[in-house]
C-alpha cells in the first residue's frame, strides 16, 4: 500500500478514533452480544444479529484505521522549507476574482477532506492548481461548473 499523506491533526484524529474504537466501541459491542445471547434462541434473535453486525463493522474499521496509520506519511508544513509556497498542509486564503468573495482552504489528504470545514483534498482541482504557487499569484481552477479564477492572498502553515 502506498504512503497516505496526513496532516498532523489528521493523524491525531485517526489515533483518537482508533483509541475510542478499541476502548469504548469494541467492549460495548461485546457486551451487547453477551446480553443478546442471554435472551435465548439465537436463530430468531434480531438483537444478536444486530450486535454481531455492529461488532463486525467496528473490527473492520479498526483494521482500516490501523492500516492508514501504519502507511501514513505525516507532513507538518511548519517543518518544511516552503519559502512561502502552497504545499500539503498549508492553509490558503484566496479571493474569487469573479465574485470577489474571500475563501480559505487547507490542503489535506483524501481521508481528511471536508469542504464544510474548508479542507480540500490534495487530489482536488483546487489543490492541484494551488500547489507550488505563492501569495500574489493568480490561479485557474478547472471546476465542474467551469473555470474559476482565484488570487492567492496568503499562505499559512498552522
Amino acid at each position: 500500500m502506498a504512503n497516505i499523506p496526513l496532516t498532523v491533526n489528521g493523524a491525531e484524529l485517526l489515533r483518537a478514533e482508533l483509541h475510542r474504537l478499541k476502548t469504548v466501541d469494541r467492549p460495548d459491542a461485546i457486551q451487547a452480544i453477551a446480553e443478546a445471547r442471554s435472551h435465548g434462541d439465537l436463530s430468531e434473535n434480531a438483537e444478536y444479529d444486530a450486535a454481531k453486525e455492529r461488532q463486525s463493522f467496528i473490527e473492520g474499521r479498526i483494521l482500516e484505521v490501523e492500516s492508514k496509520l501504519s502507511n501514513a506519511q505525516i507532513i507538518d508544513p511548519k517543518l518544511l522549507d516552503t519559502d512561502g509556497r502552497c504545499v500539503f498542509g498549508a492553509t490558503v486564503d484566496l479571493e474569487d476574482m469573479q465574485g470577489g468573495d474571500p475563501v480559505t482552504y487547507q490542503i489535506v489528504g483524501d481521508d481528511e477532506a471536508d469542504i464544510k470545514k474548508s479542507k480540500v483534498s490534495i487530489s482536488s482541482p483546487v489543490a492541484r492548481a494551488l500547489i507550488g504557487k505563492y501569495a500574489g499569484d493568480q490561479v485557474e481552477v478547472q471546476a465542474p461548473g467551469g473555470v474559476r479564477r482565484y488570487e492567492i492572498l496568503d499562505v499559512r502553515y498552522e
